[in-house]
């Protein structure tokens, strides 16, 4: 028998708290950047219908399949703070979560103290550690509804393991409310727990006969529009991963049979379950990538993103595998757990400050100044009509100083499709890959692009302001401009 845990008393969840501002200061806050340019414009629609009057698509179908912005919206406008204000308590609840769900999950696989605090204090050191070739965090720098969808997960596993099934299903069906995709791993993962602890012999045999059944199907090859939006997208096909991502699929499989053997020995017989199903988890999944990767013609079900469930592979990585160091390395070495942690900080907060060197590490507001195309966008917020359209390079957000900043999420203004997250859309959502396509190729050659072309751009789109980083052409009026980038309108 696992001996049992004590309920959380007042002293963990302070320790929790710690733990959080001690991962958001080592993580830092970006509430506009990356996918947030996907999913901050569908909750920006819904408290302002007016804004975004072309493209909205391209975020709104993201943004119909989830009540994440609805969630959102509705905490703004119950609690009347401001849109700023509620990011920022939804990014330090949703640390406080995954943290406070590990620590339930580690309680139901150890038994010491240590072992606990240790996975709980790697899973805060490690939040924006990335998953191997699948361009996820542990926990995103900025509000979206995968860091709702983790914490959830984790609490959905930790209640199934104390067999509160009702409650499992629960947090199974919050996931999917804010994440339909992501909560398919947490809930195929318990599945599988259950599978594993009644069937145990017959189980992984028959999960993977199962995987095999897309096979006998016929899909139609993509669009040539379709697979432009993949080649943005490589990551989705295991067979474009580096030899180290690979090293990221594989090498969990031996360490969980390790950890399983301990599990085992010491009679830890959830932590040994939980061991054991991830293995089968992760052949499950990294054959699933594999299906999607090699024929052309199930190009498509790569929206699918079979190997994302790397993610939820990794959280439990985090916390067994820091259970482990805690129980069997550091112990109750003070000097131990200090040789450990401090270097590994530092190495987060310097590693995080290298991905957005011209940015602030902690950008409080939308509206934060620092970074010079973030306050383009800003400018543009607050002095152009809310039904402008924007015309931007298309490939802006990998640009040396822009730092991922999202346009759409930031200025609250439309703009012809680009080539980064628009794509990513595109990728999920294929009927909207000839438009995308047509708009990104009427963007060819931007670098170039001289007055005519802008004309031809709002003769055809009605392009009515341009983010430009090169010097003003002649005849552009630039109202705002700084080191970076200028705002310019087109007459």
């Amino acid at each position: 028998m696992e001996e049992s845990q004590p309920s959380s008393t007042f002293k963990d969840l302070a320790i929790l708290l710690l733990l959080t501002v001690g991962a958001f200061l080592v993580h830092g806050y970006h509430p506009g950047v990356e996918d947030a340019e996907i999913y901050l414009p569908g909750i920006e629609k819904i408290l302002h219908p007016e804004l975004f009057s072309f493209n909205a698509e391209f975020f709104n179908s993201h943004a119909h399949l989830t009540f994440f912005p609805n969630f959102v919206a509705a905490s703004v406008r119950i609690t009347h703070l401001s849109f700023d204000v509620v990011l920022l308590v939804f990014e330090l609840s949703s640390i406080f979560l995954l943290l406070l769900a590990c620590w339930k999950l580690s309680g139901e696989c150890f038994t010491s103290l240590r072992a606990r605090w240790c996975g709980l204090a790697m899973v805060g050191a490690l939040l924006t550690l990335p998953v191997a070739g699948t361009a996820l965090y542990i926990l995103d720098q900025y509000t979206n509804p995968r860091n709702l969808a983790a914490f959830a997960g984790i609490f959905a596993i930790a209640s199934l393991l104390k067999r509160k099934y009702v409650i499992t299903a629960l947090w199974l069906a919050f996931a999917a409310a804010m994440h339909p995709l992501m909560s398919v791993f947490a809930f195929s993962f318990c599945v599988l727990l259950i599978w594993m602890k009644t069937l145990p012999r017959k189980s992984p045999t028959i999960a993977v006969a199962a995987l095999l059944l897309p096979l006998g199907f016929s899909f139609q090859p993509p669009s040539n529009a379709y697979h432009q939006s993949t080649l943005y997208h490589t990551f989705h096909y295991i067979l474009n991963w580096q030899w180290y991502e690979w090293v990221g699929i594989i090498a969990p499989v031996a360490l969980f049979w390790w950890f399983a053997r301990i599990a085992h020995s010491k009679g830890q017989r959830n932590l040994e379950l939980v061991c054991r199903a991830l293995i089968v988890y992760d052949l499950i999944y990294f054959a699933a990538g594999l299906i999607v990767s090699i024929p052309a013609r199930f190009e498509s079900l790569a929206r699918l993103q079979p190997l994302r469930s790397l993610h939820l592979l990794y959280i439990l990585l985090i916390v067994i595998g820091g259970g482990f160091i805690g129980e069997y390395i550091l112990r109750s070495h003070t000097w131990r757990w200090a040789l450990l942690f401090i270097p590994l900080c530092a190495g987060m907060f310097f590693g995080h400050r290298a991905l957005f060197p011209a940015t602030p590490h902690i950008e409080w507001t939308l509206t934060a100044q620092g970074n010079e195309w973030a306050e383009a966008f800003v400018w543009a917020r607050q002095n152009t009509p809310t039904d402008a359209l924007f015309a931007l390079n298309p490939v802006h957000m990998r640009l040396p100083g822009e730092d991922a900043h999202g346009f759409r999420a930031i200025s609250e203004r439309s703009m012809l499709a680009d080539a980064m997250k628009d794509s990513g859309a595109v990728t999920m959502f294929p009927p909207l890959a000839e438009e995308w396509w047509a708009q990104v190729q009427a963007q060819s050659g931007w670098d170039n692009f001289q007055m005519q072309d802008f004309q031809r751009l709002k003769a055809k789109y009605g392009v009515t302001w341009i983010v430009w980083e090169k010097p003003a052409l002649p005849g552009m009026e630039c109202p705002y401009k700084n080191a970076a980038v200028q705002v310019c309108r087109l007459d």
